[in-house]
């Protein structure tokens, strides 16, 4: 296709020779371009999205290495943008990642020193220091990214801001209905029943600990390491007149007094604990565990056979969740093994997290002028990437997400739940 440039700019002419290399024979195919000087190269088939070069040295910035880091700088900076469908925008972004590098690398590599350097704003990064997943780390790291204002969230999660893979039941469609389905999936699992001490590790901003305690008369202790979110758990508690079951502390796994549960769960937490603190996490969860009793492990595993580190890198490890780390199922259900756990029912919700993101990353669109104002431009266009990447994450199965029932048996081998998971459907 011949470009139509509407100005005499010569970096425009650069910048469309660079994303012709990137993009092969998807180039314009099923997005427009648009660059800084008005520039606009249609799409030639069905346009998805718009992809936006805002600055003469937008793809220098994005494209200096490291990569997978300086591109998510160009679009929290606002350098680059996607406008419309940007899980269509992961797809191709990925592609281009992907590609073997042959003679065009080269190529490539002198056109984008031919345009000028784009300086970066301040960001919003994670530094951190000290030893990784030490105590102070950990709560600096649990702090970046969970202790932005309530009100940010509110903008995107359901109404009881449950922030994590939600359970589309058959019929359920809406985000507040799917995640009360999700909590009283984990909770049926569990078998809870009144009058049981139950531990949720990595409570939130206290939803499940509020259900269990009112729906299901459990007596619930919910830990987290974010102080924003044991403000905003105790709150809640206290608005629903349930002090006397449900309490929220802002501690970590590993400090919990020696005390026995019933039930325990953690959902969305075990991406925190790293890989060589697998061992530890599990045997901690046994431990506080009574003979008989049921852990609920609920997590994103990473799904790529390649994959041999699933530390966060790049933009998801210094803008998203810094010392974040996923591990294979097959791995975390050893160590939970080694543990003393009997694994007992394991189920991939991986597309229902595709859709549990579909629909946060569509909050946040339409709440956009909102989120911005409660944390800024750079968090809500780095909050949108790393959702819509998440999702296509899931949906292409590079990803998977898993509740994994572990039992405690009891000292001659018994675990008292029932032989079917028939009660699991029951209407309640």
């Amino acid at each position: 296709m011949q470009e139509q440039f509407v100005s005499s700019d010569p970096y425009t002419r650069i910048a469309a020779a660079i994303l012709r290399l990137l993009f092969g024979d998807a180039y314009a195919r099923r997005f427009a371009i648009r660059l800084w000087d008005g520039t606009e190269i249609p799409a030639q088939d069905r346009r998805d999205f718009t992809f936006a070069v805002n600055h003469p040295g937008a793809l220098r910035t994005a494209f200096k290495p490291p990569a997978d880091l300086n591109a998510g700088r160009a679009f929290a900076a606002g350098l680059l943008d996607i406008e419309g469908d940007i899980e269509a925008a992961v797809d191709e972004i990925k592609r281009v990642l992907e590609r073997p590098a042959g003679g065009a690398m080269v190529q490539l590599m002198v056109l984008l020193r031919r345009l000028p350097a784009a300086p970066l704003p301040p960001l919003r990064e994670a530094h951190l220091h000290g030893k990784r997943h030490s105590l102070q780390r950990d709560r600096a790291a649990i702090g970046f990214h969970y202790d932005q204002p309530v009100a940010f969230y509110q903008t995107f999660l359901d109404s009881s801001m449950v922030y994590s893979c939600a359970y589309f039941d058959e019929g359920v469609d809406d985000i507040d209905e799917a995640q009360r389905a999700k909590i009283d999936h984990s909770l049926r699992k569990l078998r809870l029943q009144p009058g049981e001490r139950l531990l949720d590790i990595g409570c939130g901003w206290g939803a499940l600990v509020v259900r269990a305690a009112k729906e299901y008369g459990a007596y619930v202790l919910g830990v987290t390491l974010s102080r924003r979110q044991e403000e905003e758990a105790r709150r809640r508690i206290a608005a629903e007149g349930l002090e006397n079951r449900a309490r929220v502390e802002r501690w970590d796994y590993r400090q919990l007094p020696a005390t026995t549960f019933d039930k325990i769960v953690s959902i969305g937490m075990v991406e925190h604990v790293g890989r060589d603190h697998m061992p530890e996490y599990f045997s901690t969860a046994h431990r506080l565990l009574k003979a008989g009793g049921l852990f609920l492990n609920h997590g994103i595993a990473h799904q790529n056979r390649a994959v041999k580190d699933g530390k966060a890198a790049g933009f998801m490890g210094r803008f998203i969740f810094p010392d974040g780390e996923l591990v294979s199922i097959s791995d975390s259900l050893q160590v939970a093994e080694r543990a003393g756990f009997e694994v007992r029912d394991v189920e991939n919700l991986r597309e229902h997290y595709a859709k549990t993101l579909r629909a946060w990353v569509h909050n946040l669109e339409r709440n956009r002028e909102r989120a911005i104002a409660e944390a800024g431009e750079q968090s809500y266009k780095a909050w949108r990437l790393y959702m819509a990447a998440s999702a296509q994450g899931f949906r292409s199965g590079r990803l998977g997400l898993y509740q994994s029932l572990l039992a405690k048996p009891l000292p001659d081998g018994a675990v008292p739940i029932p032989a079917t998971r028939r009660d699991l459907y029951r209407s309640s």
